[in-house]
């Protein structure tokens, strides 16, 4: 019992016994600094200084934007936005699925595998008409007979006929040259094919992105580009192209040289169809090829 008293009152004299801390100037040896030190005053410092390190980082990570810079922590703000482009994102991935399945209906008709019908990139429902007992038959007067003739000859090569009055949308001839096969529908020739020589320019119609632009075994370089209002048009049989998928091109740009590539070709010459809102159109009505 005795030697537990003197063990314990050894170990407290040690936690007290007073120590002297000196700084002196290395050169001189003068004393600048003394701090007088126990073990115990030196283990409180240290447990405070790490209580309130604890402290302040813990008020850092909870009440401060910096916690935003710690792996594992993020901020209201952050989640919010999160959560928005998530919906964004969803919502781009339905638009893009829309469209790549408006392109296929397009290719696929274009490549003979199904019927040319009104394409609809918003809707994949098609628009019924009233059956023509509903509708009340009149007798167009002379008048009003004249007055569509006038407005035929006026809007002949206006693709954008009546779509509205502010828009100034004209097609640029992509060739020069003699036509060699019209369009018919009955069969299925969508196009009209220009006898140009080879190698000659071949331009686009107006301003467009190339949404197409590669090798096809029946119909050689093809590039398809698409323009505003619904528009695309289709260049075939040529001998090589200058712009790749992807690319915008202006009007009167050249986008290719003619040719007579593909195993469907009868010689140099420009196979090219017009297609508005996915129905093939006649490019001699819009397009002055002489």
């Amino acid at each position: 019992m005795a030697q537990k008293k003197r063990n314990k009152k050894k170990f407290t004299k040690k936690l007290l016994h007073k120590y002297r801390l000196v700084i002196l100037n290395e050169d001189t040896f003068e004393e600048r600094l003394a701090f007088k030190l126990t073990r115990l005053n030196v283990f409180i410092t240290l447990t405070l200084s790490a209580i309130l390190l604890v402290g302040a980082t813990t008020v850092i990570i909870a009440f401060t934007p910096l916690r935003e810079y710690i792996p594992g922590y993020s901020s209201s703000e952050l989640k919010r936005r999160a959560a928005d482009l998530a919906y964004k994102s969803d919502s781009l991935q339905q638009v893009l699925k829309l469209n790549d399945q408006y392109l296929n209906s397009i290719k696929s008709v274009l490549r003979g595998e199904a019927e040319p019908r009104t394409l609809n990139p918003d809707s994949t429902v098609e628009l019924g008409t009233p059956p023509e007992e509903e509708l009340e038959q009149i007798e167009p007067s002379r008048a009003d007979s004249l007055l569509r003739e006038e407005v035929a000859r006026e809007d002949k090569y206006n693709i954008l006929a009546g779509a509205t009055d502010d828009i100034d949308f004209s097609l640029f001839p992509p060739v020069k040259g003699s036509v060699s096969a019209k369009f018919n529908e009955e069969e299925k020739h969508y196009a009209v094919d220009i006898t140009v020589p080879k190698n000659t320019p071949v331009k686009s119609v107006a301003e467009g992105r190339v949404i197409f632009s590669e090798w096809t075994s029946e119909t050689g370089y093809v590039i398809i580009i698409r323009h505003n209002y619904g528009l695309l048009s289709v260049y075939k049989h040529n001998a090589s192209l200058s712009k790749e998928q992807g690319e915008t091109v202006k009007a009167g740009e050249v986008i290719a040289t003619a040719g007579s590539t593909g195993e469907f070709t009868t010689g140099p010459h420009l196979h090219f169809e017009l297609w508005n809102e996915g129905v093939p159109v006649n490019p001699l009505d819009y397009i002055d090829f002489d």
